[in-house]
């Protein structure tokens, strides 16, 4: 996920200062086959705002990158990108230092400086991060947010991210063909989910696209991501309106209907209780989310069950 631009693709930079970077990638494939081999010069946070890409690290081994996720490029190491679907993605991407990385996870500080080894390549994102990568860009699209307040935000969400990335005792490790087998499992599934997050989705149709047993799925699913499959579902159809809500005037009840939700209710009563507002709530609140009181009052709003 470097800066430089290349076919298909539009970057923008949105902030720039000595220790951060924030920009903008906006990817348009033509063909949905890897791409060629990059090597980030930094390391690099990247967060989906809408779309889909995977990152291949070698022959079979790969990861989904969709809005529900933190994605980790640790500086020096090579890998490429595909776009499942030709869909594409809009992307906030973080590029910092080994030293910003360190303050924001000081325990992962080894005798030679910063060790991305004690970090998943990726992870999952709660609700309140969500939302406040999705305020972050709005703010710096508008331009209605001055440096000291983008570094604060960033930072904690950096904080936040790293966090749900971190793995107790990850480094020198060696994956079993059994555990590899059963990531490669789980990252088809959430590929297929990804590219279709409103189909109407059955345990049957995911096992076949994992090619295992529908209760050997479910098993899987739930020990590798810490949520079932219809919470998986469910998160991803939310990302896909959350977007929807902020950066368009759309009809509600059209953005159910597309994002996968039986109806207007249907997706209000989810998006309250994942976010902790309904849409209405938000769009109203969206002129004002240069308010840093405002900003965390919602971020850290409760938490509640999706299911």
């Amino acid at each position: 996920m470097n800066f430089e631009v290349r076919p298909g693709s539009a970057r923008r930079t949105l902030f720039d200062s000595e220790s951060l970077q924030i920009g903008h990638i906006a990817v348009r494939p033509v063909s949905s086959a890897c791409g060629e081999i990059e090597v980030a010069g930094h390391n690099v946070l990247a967060l989906t705002l809408a779309g889909v890409f995977a990152r291949h690290d070698g022959p079979r081994q790969h990861v989904i990158a969709t809005p529900n996720h933190a994605l980790f490029i640790a500086a020096g190491k090579p890998y490429r990108l595909s776009f499942p679907g030709c869909i594409g993605d809009r992307c906030l991407v973080l590029r910092f230092s080994g030293e910003a990385l360190a303050l924001a996870l000081p325990d992962a500080l080894a005798r030679d400086g910063f060790d991305a080894s004690v970090l998943a390549s990726h992870a999952p994102l709660e609700p309140r991060t969500m939302l406040a990568r999705t305020l972050l860009w709005r703010s710096l699209e508008r331009g209605e947010i001055d440096g000291l307040e983008v570094e604060e935000r960033a930072v904690c969400l950096l904080a936040a991210a790293l966090h749900a990335a971190r793995e107790p005792g990850r480094g020198r490790r060696s994956l079993r063909s059994a555990v590899a087998r059963r990531r490669r499992q789980v990252e088809a599934v959430k590929e297929a989910i990804a590219v279709e997050p409103e189909r109407r989705w059955t345990l049957d149709d995911l096992a076949g696209i994992a090619c295992v047993s529908p209760g050997h799925l479910a098993h899987v699913f739930r020990a590798e991501q810490g949520c079932s499959l219809y919470q998986y579902v469910l998160r991803s159809r939310l990302a896909c309106a959350l977007h929807a809500v902020l950066d368009s005037d759309t009809d509600l009840t059209a953005i159910a209907l597309d994002a996968g939700f039986a109806s207007h209710s249907h997706l209000t009563a989810r998006f309250r209780g994942f976010f902790g507002r309904t849409p209405t709530e938000l769009r109203r609140g969206r002129g004002a989310v240069n308010d840093v009181r405002d900003l965390r009052r919602i971020v850290t709003a409760r938490e509640t069950a999706t299911a």
